[in-house]
Protein backbone atom coordinates (compact mmCIF):
# COMPACT_ATOMS: atom_id res chain seq x y z
CA UNK A 1 0.00 0.00 0.00
CA UNK A 2 1.59 3.55 -0.77
CA UNK A 3 1.56 6.39 1.67
CA UNK A 4 -0.70 9.09 0.99
CA UNK A 5 0.42 12.47 1.04
CA UNK A 6 -0.41 13.94 3.81
CA UNK A 7 -0.44 17.50 5.36
CA UNK A 8 -1.90 19.14 8.34
CA UNK A 9 -2.66 22.39 10.10
CA UNK A 10 -2.42 23.02 14.01
CA UNK A 11 -5.58 23.02 15.56
CA UNK A 12 -7.29 25.76 16.76
CA UNK A 13 -7.84 26.55 20.65
CA UNK A 14 -12.43 26.83 20.79
CA UNK A 15 -12.17 30.18 23.48
CA UNK A 16 -13.14 32.31 20.73
CA UNK A 17 -13.89 33.24 17.30
CA UNK A 18 -11.86 32.59 14.17
CA UNK A 19 -9.54 35.33 12.34
CA UNK A 20 -7.15 36.31 9.66
CA UNK A 21 -4.57 34.29 10.67
CA UNK A 22 -6.79 31.54 11.27
CA UNK A 23 -7.83 31.69 7.69
CA UNK A 24 -4.51 32.00 6.21
CA UNK A 25 -3.20 29.34 7.49
CA UNK A 26 -6.31 26.52 6.50
CA UNK A 27 -6.05 28.48 3.15
CA UNK A 28 -2.23 28.31 2.18
CA UNK A 29 -2.90 24.81 3.34
CA UNK A 30 -5.63 24.10 1.76
CA UNK A 31 -3.28 25.21 -1.94
CA UNK A 32 -0.27 22.76 -1.10
CA UNK A 33 -3.14 19.56 -0.88
CA UNK A 34 -4.79 20.63 -3.90
CA UNK A 35 -1.53 21.14 -5.47
CA UNK A 36 -0.53 17.94 -4.56
CA UNK A 37 -3.69 16.35 -5.68
CA UNK A 38 -3.28 18.07 -8.82
CA UNK A 39 0.06 16.84 -9.29
CA UNK A 40 -1.62 13.19 -9.56
CA UNK A 41 -0.89 12.34 -5.72
CA UNK A 42 -3.25 10.59 -3.32
CA UNK A 43 -3.59 13.50 -0.58
CA UNK A 44 -5.28 13.50 2.87
CA UNK A 45 -5.20 17.34 4.45
CA UNK A 46 -6.24 17.25 8.16
CA UNK A 47 -7.92 20.27 10.45
CA UNK A 48 -10.13 20.65 13.63
CA UNK A 49 -10.19 21.78 17.04
CA UNK A 50 -8.41 22.07 20.15
CA UNK A 51 -11.41 21.77 22.77
CA UNK A 52 -9.51 21.04 26.48
CA UNK A 53 -7.97 22.96 29.05
CA UNK A 54 -8.35 25.42 31.24
CA UNK A 55 -9.38 28.62 29.35
CA UNK A 56 -12.15 26.79 27.79
CA UNK A 57 -13.60 25.20 31.18
CA UNK A 58 -13.38 28.95 32.41
CA UNK A 59 -14.76 30.22 28.84
CA UNK A 60 -18.03 28.01 29.39
CA UNK A 61 -18.44 28.26 33.37
CA UNK A 62 -18.52 32.41 32.22
CA UNK A 63 -21.22 31.31 30.08
CA UNK A 64 -23.23 29.25 32.28
CA UNK A 65 -22.74 26.11 30.15
CA UNK A 66 -20.83 22.41 30.36
CA UNK A 67 -17.65 22.17 28.64
CA UNK A 68 -18.55 20.08 25.86
CA UNK A 69 -22.04 21.70 25.11
CA UNK A 70 -19.65 24.81 25.31
CA UNK A 71 -17.36 23.45 22.34
CA UNK A 72 -20.55 21.71 20.50
CA UNK A 73 -21.56 25.44 20.16
CA UNK A 74 -18.32 26.92 18.96
CA UNK A 75 -17.34 23.71 16.84
CA UNK A 76 -20.47 24.35 14.35
CA UNK A 77 -19.42 27.96 13.81
CA UNK A 78 -15.64 26.75 13.40
CA UNK A 79 -16.94 24.21 10.88
CA UNK A 80 -18.79 26.46 9.25
CA UNK A 81 -16.04 28.69 8.72
CA UNK A 82 -13.58 25.79 7.02
CA UNK A 83 -16.23 25.51 4.71
CA UNK A 84 -16.33 29.70 4.09
CA UNK A 85 -13.09 29.09 2.90
CA UNK A 86 -13.84 26.08 0.27
CA UNK A 87 -11.29 23.90 1.73
CA UNK A 88 -10.98 20.39 0.64
CA UNK A 89 -9.93 18.68 4.03
CA UNK A 90 -10.26 15.68 4.42
CA UNK A 91 -11.42 15.03 7.94
CA UNK A 92 -12.33 17.45 10.68
CA UNK A 93 -10.73 15.95 13.96
CA UNK A 94 -12.08 17.53 17.37
CA UNK A 95 -10.12 16.86 20.28
CA UNK A 96 -13.08 15.45 22.44
CA UNK A 97 -13.65 12.77 20.25
CA UNK A 98 -13.62 9.47 21.64
CA UNK A 99 -11.05 7.92 18.24
CA UNK A 100 -9.10 10.63 19.49
CA UNK A 101 -8.61 10.25 23.54
CA UNK A 102 -8.11 6.69 22.80
CA UNK A 103 -4.95 7.06 21.14
CA UNK A 104 -4.02 9.58 23.20
CA UNK A 105 -4.14 7.69 26.27
CA UNK A 106 -2.24 4.97 24.29
CA UNK A 107 0.59 7.60 23.88
CA UNK A 108 0.52 8.04 27.48
CA UNK A 109 0.56 4.77 28.61
CA UNK A 110 2.91 3.09 26.01
CA UNK A 111 5.64 6.67 27.46
CA UNK A 112 5.01 5.65 30.96
CA UNK A 113 5.44 2.32 30.84
CA UNK A 114 8.81 2.71 29.25
CA UNK A 115 9.48 5.10 32.06
CA UNK A 116 9.81 8.54 30.20
CA UNK A 117 7.53 10.28 32.88
CA UNK A 118 7.74 10.94 36.98
CA UNK A 119 6.10 12.37 39.19
CA UNK A 120 7.30 15.33 41.26
CA UNK A 121 6.12 18.76 43.46
CA UNK A 122 6.07 21.53 41.17
CA UNK A 123 6.72 25.29 43.78
CA UNK A 124 6.46 28.37 41.63
CA UNK A 125 4.63 30.88 39.43
CA UNK A 126 1.79 29.56 36.68
CA UNK A 127 0.15 32.10 33.94
CA UNK A 128 -3.39 31.14 34.02
CA UNK A 129 -4.48 32.58 30.56
CA UNK A 130 -1.06 31.07 28.99
CA UNK A 131 -1.47 27.92 31.00
CA UNK A 132 2.20 27.24 31.53
CA UNK A 133 4.94 27.06 34.23
CA UNK A 134 6.79 30.29 34.67
CA UNK A 135 10.38 30.69 35.48
CA UNK A 136 12.70 33.21 37.25
CA UNK A 137 13.90 33.82 33.48
CA UNK A 138 10.52 34.99 32.86
CA UNK A 139 10.36 38.00 35.38
CA UNK A 140 11.45 41.81 34.54
CA UNK A 141 14.57 42.94 36.22
CA UNK A 142 12.03 44.51 38.72
CA UNK A 143 10.68 40.71 39.32
CA UNK A 144 6.88 41.62 37.48
CA UNK A 145 5.83 39.84 34.34
CA UNK A 146 5.27 40.76 30.76
CA UNK A 147 1.86 41.62 30.71
CA UNK A 148 1.60 39.04 27.81
CA UNK A 149 1.25 36.62 30.51
CA UNK A 150 -1.76 37.81 31.86
CA UNK A 151 -2.64 36.81 36.37
CA UNK A 152 0.60 34.85 37.12
CA UNK A 153 -0.42 33.29 40.52
CA UNK A 154 1.97 30.63 42.85
CA UNK A 155 1.47 27.30 42.95
CA UNK A 156 2.44 24.65 45.00
CA UNK A 157 1.38 21.13 43.27
CA UNK A 158 2.32 17.08 42.26
CA UNK A 159 2.62 16.62 38.44
CA UNK A 160 3.87 13.96 36.06
CA UNK A 161 6.98 15.78 34.43
CA UNK A 162 8.54 13.72 30.66
CA UNK A 163 12.16 13.53 30.83
CA UNK A 164 13.24 15.70 27.71
CA UNK A 165 16.70 16.25 28.45
CA UNK A 166 18.34 12.94 27.25
CA UNK A 167 16.97 13.80 23.70
CA UNK A 168 17.98 16.79 23.57
CA UNK A 169 21.25 16.31 21.36
CA UNK A 170 19.80 12.89 19.25
CA UNK A 171 16.51 16.13 18.00
CA UNK A 172 19.89 18.76 17.06
CA UNK A 173 21.52 16.41 14.78
CA UNK A 174 18.37 15.37 13.52
CA UNK A 175 17.29 19.04 12.59
CA UNK A 176 21.31 19.73 11.44
CA UNK A 177 21.05 16.69 8.95
CA UNK A 178 17.93 17.47 7.94
CA UNK A 179 17.72 20.65 6.37
CA UNK A 180 13.81 20.81 5.37
CA UNK A 181 12.61 19.39 9.01
CA UNK A 182 12.03 23.44 9.97
CA UNK A 183 11.07 25.32 7.00
CA UNK A 184 11.86 28.59 6.14
CA UNK A 185 15.61 28.43 6.82
CA UNK A 186 15.71 30.98 9.78
CA UNK A 187 12.94 29.62 11.31
CA UNK A 188 15.03 26.37 11.57
CA UNK A 189 17.80 28.28 12.86
CA UNK A 190 15.34 29.76 15.10
CA UNK A 191 14.93 26.31 16.98
CA UNK A 192 18.72 25.03 16.86
CA UNK A 193 19.36 28.23 18.75
CA UNK A 194 16.85 27.36 21.32
CA UNK A 195 18.51 23.83 21.45
CA UNK A 196 22.18 24.63 22.14
CA UNK A 197 21.68 27.33 23.56
CA UNK A 198 20.78 26.15 27.40
CA UNK A 199 19.53 22.44 28.63
CA UNK A 200 15.72 21.39 27.73
CA UNK A 201 13.51 21.79 30.89
CA UNK A 202 11.36 18.65 31.35
CA UNK A 203 8.01 19.21 30.29
CA UNK A 204 4.46 19.37 32.75
CA UNK A 205 2.32 17.18 30.76
CA UNK A 206 -0.62 16.97 33.47
CA UNK A 207 -2.48 18.95 35.92
CA UNK A 208 -4.65 17.94 38.98
CA UNK A 209 -8.36 17.49 38.27
CA UNK A 210 -8.93 19.53 41.65
CA UNK A 211 -7.47 22.78 39.68
CA UNK A 212 -8.79 21.11 36.12
CA UNK A 213 -11.10 18.80 34.94
CA UNK A 214 -11.51 19.39 31.35
CA UNK A 215 -9.21 17.10 30.01
CA UNK A 216 -7.88 13.49 28.88
CA UNK A 217 -7.85 11.77 32.75
CA UNK A 218 -4.32 9.99 32.68
CA UNK A 219 -4.65 5.90 32.41
CA UNK A 220 -2.38 5.91 34.76
CA UNK A 221 -3.64 8.30 37.65
CA UNK A 222 -7.12 9.12 37.53
CA UNK A 223 -6.31 12.21 39.73
CA UNK A 224 -4.86 13.94 36.77
CA UNK A 225 -5.69 14.75 33.19
CA UNK A 226 -3.57 15.28 30.29
CA UNK A 227 -2.01 19.09 29.36
CA UNK A 228 -3.73 20.78 26.86
CA UNK A 229 -0.68 20.99 24.72
CA UNK A 230 0.10 16.93 24.80
CA UNK A 231 -2.92 16.36 24.12
CA UNK A 232 -3.31 18.87 21.00
CA UNK A 233 -0.17 18.19 19.51
CA UNK A 234 -1.11 13.71 19.64
CA UNK A 235 -4.08 15.01 16.96
CA UNK A 236 -1.53 14.29 13.89
CA UNK A 237 -1.11 10.53 14.88
CA UNK A 238 -4.47 9.78 16.47
CA UNK A 239 -6.88 10.78 13.24
CA UNK A 240 -4.31 8.18 11.05
CA UNK A 241 -4.41 5.29 13.79
CA UNK A 242 -8.40 6.06 14.15
CA UNK A 243 -8.37 5.08 10.18
CA UNK A 244 -6.45 2.25 10.30
CA UNK A 245 -3.09 3.57 9.71
CA UNK A 246 -0.25 0.70 9.92
CA UNK A 247 2.55 2.33 10.49
CA UNK A 248 1.01 3.75 13.77
CA UNK A 249 -0.78 0.56 14.82
CA UNK A 250 2.02 -1.52 14.76
CA UNK A 251 3.09 0.67 17.98
CA UNK A 252 0.34 1.29 19.59
CA UNK A 253 -2.77 -0.84 19.06
CA UNK A 254 -1.98 -3.16 22.02
CA UNK A 255 -1.98 -0.02 24.15
CA UNK A 256 -5.21 0.72 22.41
CA UNK A 257 -7.08 -1.88 23.45
CA UNK A 258 -7.08 -2.46 19.73
CA UNK A 259 -6.15 -5.39 17.39
CA UNK A 260 -2.41 -4.89 15.83
CA UNK A 261 -2.84 -4.04 12.30
CA UNK A 262 -2.69 -7.41 10.23
CA UNK A 263 -2.50 -8.03 6.42
CA UNK A 264 -6.29 -8.50 6.54
CA UNK A 265 -6.62 -4.70 7.96
CA UNK A 266 -4.01 -2.94 5.82
CA UNK A 267 -5.80 -3.73 2.99
CA UNK A 268 -8.69 -1.45 4.72
CA UNK A 269 -6.60 1.20 5.84
CA UNK A 270 -5.55 4.59 4.81
CA UNK A 271 -1.52 5.12 5.08
CA UNK A 272 -0.47 8.68 6.08
CA UNK A 273 2.28 8.57 8.83
CA UNK A 274 4.40 10.33 8.49
CA UNK A 275 3.31 13.60 8.31
CA UNK A 276 4.73 15.10 4.99
CA UNK A 277 4.12 18.24 6.11
CA UNK A 278 2.34 20.18 9.64
CA UNK A 279 1.49 23.72 8.60
CA UNK A 280 1.70 25.88 11.56
CA UNK A 281 2.63 30.05 12.86
CA UNK A 282 5.50 30.84 14.16
CA UNK A 283 4.26 31.49 17.73
CA UNK A 284 3.78 27.99 18.15
CA UNK A 285 7.28 26.44 16.46
CA UNK A 286 8.91 25.23 19.82
CA UNK A 287 6.07 22.65 20.63
CA UNK A 288 5.92 21.33 17.19
CA UNK A 289 10.22 21.16 16.19
CA UNK A 290 10.85 19.96 19.87
CA UNK A 291 8.06 18.80 22.08
CA UNK A 292 6.38 17.15 19.65
CA UNK A 293 9.80 14.86 17.52
CA UNK A 294 10.57 13.98 20.88
CA UNK A 295 7.19 12.97 21.92
CA UNK A 296 7.30 10.92 18.96
CA UNK A 297 10.36 9.26 19.12
CA UNK A 298 9.85 8.39 22.43
CA UNK A 299 6.67 6.49 21.55
CA UNK A 300 8.52 4.66 18.74
CA UNK A 301 6.78 6.75 16.10
CA UNK A 302 8.46 8.34 12.83
CA UNK A 303 8.99 11.57 12.92
CA UNK A 304 7.06 14.26 10.24
CA UNK A 305 8.64 15.36 7.50
CA UNK A 306 8.36 18.91 7.90
CA UNK A 307 7.14 21.90 10.04
CA UNK A 308 6.20 24.58 7.42
CA UNK A 309 6.01 27.62 9.67
CA UNK A 310 4.13 31.04 8.22
CA UNK A 311 4.07 34.29 9.63
CA UNK A 312 1.40 36.85 11.24
CA UNK A 313 -0.86 38.78 10.22
CA UNK A 314 -1.02 42.97 10.95
CA UNK A 315 -3.55 45.32 9.80
CA UNK A 316 -2.64 49.06 8.53
CA UNK A 317 0.73 48.11 9.95
CA UNK A 318 -0.54 47.58 13.35
CA UNK A 319 -0.80 44.43 16.03
CA UNK A 320 -4.93 43.30 15.19
CA UNK A 321 -6.73 44.01 18.33
CA UNK A 322 -10.55 43.03 18.97
CA UNK A 323 -10.16 45.91 21.77
CA UNK A 324 -8.91 48.18 19.73
CA UNK A 325 -11.20 47.02 16.23
CA UNK A 326 -8.23 46.93 14.33
CA UNK A 327 -9.24 43.33 13.03
CA UNK A 328 -9.94 41.63 9.64
CA UNK A 329 -13.61 39.58 9.16
CA UNK A 330 -12.76 36.73 7.03
CA UNK A 331 -16.06 35.74 6.89
CA UNK A 332 -17.26 39.84 6.22
CA UNK A 333 -14.74 39.93 3.52
CA UNK A 334 -15.60 36.38 1.72
CA UNK A 335 -19.55 37.45 2.03
CA UNK A 336 -18.87 40.67 -0.28
CA UNK A 337 -15.77 40.24 -2.23
CA UNK A 338 -16.08 36.14 -2.74
CA UNK A 339 -13.86 33.36 -1.51
CA UNK A 340 -11.85 33.15 -4.34
CA UNK A 341 -10.81 37.11 -3.77
CA UNK A 342 -10.15 36.22 -0.60
CA UNK A 343 -7.74 33.06 -1.35
CA UNK A 344 -6.24 34.76 -4.23
CA UNK A 345 -5.46 37.96 -1.78
CA UNK A 346 -3.69 36.07 1.34
CA UNK A 347 -2.34 34.26 -0.86
CA UNK A 348 -0.52 36.84 -3.27
CA UNK A 349 0.27 39.50 -0.48
CA UNK A 350 2.03 37.20 1.61
CA UNK A 351 4.96 34.72 1.03
CA UNK A 352 4.77 31.97 3.47
CA UNK A 353 7.47 32.85 6.48
CA UNK A 354 7.74 36.58 6.84
CA UNK A 355 4.74 38.73 8.73
CA UNK A 356 2.06 40.46 6.73
CA UNK A 357 0.30 43.25 6.48
CA UNK A 358 -3.50 43.64 5.50
CA UNK A 359 -4.68 46.96 4.45
CA UNK A 360 -8.29 47.06 2.74
CA UNK A 361 -6.69 49.82 0.16
CA UNK A 362 -4.30 47.05 -0.86
CA UNK A 363 -7.23 44.06 -0.93
CA UNK A 364 -9.67 46.19 -3.31
CA UNK A 365 -6.41 47.40 -5.51
CA UNK A 366 -5.18 43.81 -6.30
CA UNK A 367 -8.83 42.87 -6.81
CA UNK A 368 -9.50 45.31 -9.69
CA UNK A 369 -6.25 45.23 -10.92
CA UNK A 370 -5.04 41.40 -10.69
CA UNK A 371 -8.46 39.61 -10.58
CA UNK A 372 -11.28 42.16 -12.51
CA UNK A 373 -9.34 43.90 -14.78
CA UNK A 374 -6.23 41.29 -15.40
CA UNK A 375 -7.67 37.98 -15.48
CA UNK A 376 -11.47 38.70 -15.77
CA UNK A 377 -11.13 41.26 -18.49
CA UNK A 378 -8.61 38.34 -20.28
CA UNK A 379 -11.06 35.50 -19.69
CA UNK A 380 -14.07 37.54 -20.98
CA UNK A 381 -13.15 39.23 -23.71
CA UNK A 382 -11.34 36.20 -25.00
CA UNK A 383 -14.35 33.95 -24.99
CA UNK A 384 -16.31 36.91 -25.80
CA UNK A 385 -14.71 37.60 -29.58
CA UNK A 386 -14.58 33.81 -29.81
CA UNK A 387 -18.61 34.03 -29.48
CA UNK A 388 -19.13 36.93 -31.45
CA UNK A 389 -16.58 36.04 -34.60
CA UNK A 390 -16.47 32.08 -34.87
CA UNK A 391 -20.14 31.11 -33.04
CA UNK A 392 -18.23 29.95 -29.87
CA UNK A 393 -16.33 27.13 -32.41
CA UNK A 394 -12.88 26.82 -31.82
CA UNK A 395 -10.99 26.82 -34.61
CA UNK A 396 -7.98 25.23 -35.54
CA UNK A 397 -4.47 24.45 -33.17
CA UNK A 398 -2.18 27.19 -33.53
CA UNK A 399 0.88 26.83 -31.42
CA UNK A 400 1.86 30.23 -31.71
CA UNK A 401 2.02 31.30 -27.75
CA UNK A 402 2.73 27.23 -26.82
CA UNK A 403 6.36 27.86 -25.86
CA UNK A 404 5.57 30.60 -23.70
CA UNK A 405 3.12 29.29 -22.12
CA UNK A 406 4.31 25.60 -21.60
CA UNK A 407 8.07 27.39 -20.24
CA UNK A 408 5.90 29.59 -17.63
CA UNK A 409 3.57 26.52 -16.43
CA UNK A 410 6.94 24.61 -15.76
CA UNK A 411 7.63 27.53 -13.90
CA UNK A 412 4.36 27.27 -11.90
CA UNK A 413 4.75 23.63 -11.52
CA UNK A 414 8.38 24.12 -10.15
CA UNK A 415 7.24 26.50 -7.60
CA UNK A 416 3.63 24.34 -5.97
CA UNK A 417 6.25 21.47 -5.96
CA UNK A 418 8.49 23.84 -3.66
CA UNK A 419 5.24 25.26 -1.78
CA UNK A 420 6.23 28.82 -3.16
CA UNK A 421 2.71 29.51 -3.49
CA UNK A 422 3.56 33.16 -3.82
CA UNK A 423 5.94 32.67 -6.28
CA UNK A 424 3.61 30.47 -8.26
CA UNK A 425 0.95 32.70 -8.11
CA UNK A 426 2.70 35.35 -9.83
CA UNK A 427 4.01 33.15 -12.68
CA UNK A 428 0.58 32.28 -13.08
CA UNK A 429 0.03 36.21 -13.49
CA UNK A 430 2.50 36.56 -15.71
CA UNK A 431 0.55 34.22 -18.02
CA UNK A 432 -2.71 36.80 -17.64
CA UNK A 433 -0.22 39.87 -18.43
CA UNK A 434 1.57 38.45 -21.49
CA UNK A 435 -2.25 37.22 -22.93
CA UNK A 436 -3.33 40.72 -22.75
CA UNK A 437 -0.60 41.93 -24.37
CA UNK A 438 -1.30 39.90 -26.98
CA UNK A 439 -4.76 41.34 -27.14
CA UNK A 440 -3.45 44.22 -27.55
CA UNK A 441 -0.49 43.63 -29.98
CA UNK A 442 -2.91 41.58 -32.10
CA UNK A 443 -6.04 43.30 -32.03
CA UNK A 444 -8.93 40.84 -33.15
CA UNK A 445 -11.29 43.49 -33.42
CA UNK A 446 -9.42 45.03 -36.65
CA UNK A 447 -8.78 41.36 -37.87
CA UNK A 448 -12.22 40.67 -37.68
CA UNK A 449 -13.37 43.51 -40.03
CA UNK A 450 -10.77 42.23 -43.11
CA UNK A 451 -11.45 38.99 -44.67
CA UNK A 452 -8.17 38.46 -46.04
CA UNK A 453 -6.84 38.38 -42.23
CA UNK A 454 -10.00 35.38 -41.26
CA UNK A 455 -6.81 32.43 -40.48
CA UNK A 456 -4.85 35.15 -38.87
CA UNK A 457 -7.61 35.71 -36.74
CA UNK A 458 -8.29 32.09 -35.84
CA UNK A 459 -4.97 31.78 -34.87
CA UNK A 460 -5.20 34.59 -32.31
CA UNK A 461 -8.87 33.11 -31.13
CA UNK A 462 -7.47 29.59 -30.61
CA UNK A 463 -4.24 30.93 -28.75
CA UNK A 464 -6.67 33.12 -26.28
CA UNK A 465 -9.13 30.33 -25.88
CA UNK A 466 -5.93 27.69 -24.89
CA UNK A 467 -4.65 30.33 -22.60
CA UNK A 468 -7.57 30.66 -21.05
CA UNK A 469 -7.97 26.65 -20.56
CA UNK A 470 -4.52 26.41 -19.16
CA UNK A 471 -4.95 29.24 -16.79
CA UNK A 472 -8.09 27.72 -15.32
CA UNK A 473 -5.44 24.15 -14.55
CA UNK A 474 -3.05 26.30 -12.85
CA UNK A 475 -5.15 28.31 -10.91
CA UNK A 476 -7.11 25.15 -9.64
CA UNK A 477 -5.18 24.79 -6.26
CA UNK A 478 -5.58 28.87 -5.49
CA UNK A 479 -8.86 29.99 -6.75
CA UNK A 480 -11.18 26.37 -7.42
CA UNK A 481 -14.34 28.52 -7.81
CA UNK A 482 -13.11 30.63 -10.39
CA UNK A 483 -10.89 27.74 -12.31
CA UNK A 484 -14.31 25.50 -12.47
CA UNK A 485 -16.12 28.85 -13.96
CA UNK A 486 -13.91 28.74 -16.58
CA UNK A 487 -14.07 25.49 -17.54
CA UNK A 488 -17.77 25.69 -17.83
CA UNK A 489 -17.54 29.20 -20.11
CA UNK A 490 -14.85 26.76 -21.79
CA UNK A 491 -18.05 24.42 -22.62
CA UNK A 492 -15.24 21.78 -20.56
CA UNK A 493 -17.31 19.14 -18.55
CA UNK A 494 -14.30 17.85 -16.56
CA UNK A 495 -12.85 19.43 -13.36
CA UNK A 496 -9.61 21.93 -13.97
CA UNK A 497 -7.87 19.29 -11.13
CA UNK A 498 -5.20 17.79 -13.32
CA UNK A 499 -2.01 19.64 -13.96
CA UNK A 500 -0.65 17.64 -16.95
CA UNK A 501 -3.75 19.35 -18.42
CA UNK A 502 -1.68 22.44 -18.87
CA UNK A 503 0.16 20.83 -22.19
CA UNK A 504 -0.99 22.99 -24.83
CA UNK A 505 -3.69 22.01 -27.49
CA UNK A 506 -6.16 20.53 -25.34
CA UNK A 507 -9.09 22.59 -27.12
CA UNK A 508 -9.95 20.61 -29.85
CA UNK A 509 -11.05 22.41 -33.09
CA UNK A 510 -14.79 22.27 -33.79
CA UNK A 511 -15.52 22.18 -30.17
CA UNK A 512 -18.26 25.14 -29.05
CA UNK A 513 -17.44 26.98 -25.75
CA UNK A 514 -20.29 28.02 -23.23
CA UNK A 515 -21.13 31.60 -22.21
CA UNK A 516 -18.95 34.30 -21.07
CA UNK A 517 -19.78 35.84 -17.94
CA UNK A 518 -18.07 37.73 -15.42
CA UNK A 519 -15.18 36.38 -13.19
CA UNK A 520 -14.58 39.00 -10.91
CA UNK A 521 -17.13 42.14 -11.81
CA UNK A 522 -15.52 45.48 -11.28
CA UNK A 523 -16.85 47.25 -8.03
CA UNK A 524 -17.08 51.63 -7.99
Amino acid sequence: MSKSFYITTAIDYVNGQPHLGHAYEKVITDVIARAHRALGEDTFYLTGLDEHGQKVQQAAEAEGKSPQAYCDELAISWKAFAESLDLSNNDFIRTTESRHKRFVRAILSKLHAEGHFYRATYKGFYSLKEETFLTEKDRRPDGTFDPAWGEVVELSEDNYYFRLGAHQNWLIKHIEENPDFVQPDYRRNEVLGFLRSEPLQDLCITRPTKRLNWGIPLPFDEEFVTYVWFDALSNYVTVPASLGDPAVLSVLARWAGEPTADSATQTQACCLWPADIHVIGKDIIKFHAVYWPIMLKAAGLPLPKQVLVHGWWQKDGQKMSKSTGNVVDPVAVIRDWGVDAFRFYVVRELDIGPDGNWTDAGFVARYHAELANGLGNLVNRSLSMLKRYRQGKVPPVSSELAPETEAISKRVIDNLRAHRLQAALIAIWDLVARANQYVDHTAPFKLAKDPAQSRRLDEVLYNLAEICRVLAVLLGPFLPSTAAKMFRQLGLKESPDKLAACAWGGLAEGHLIGQPEPLFPRRD
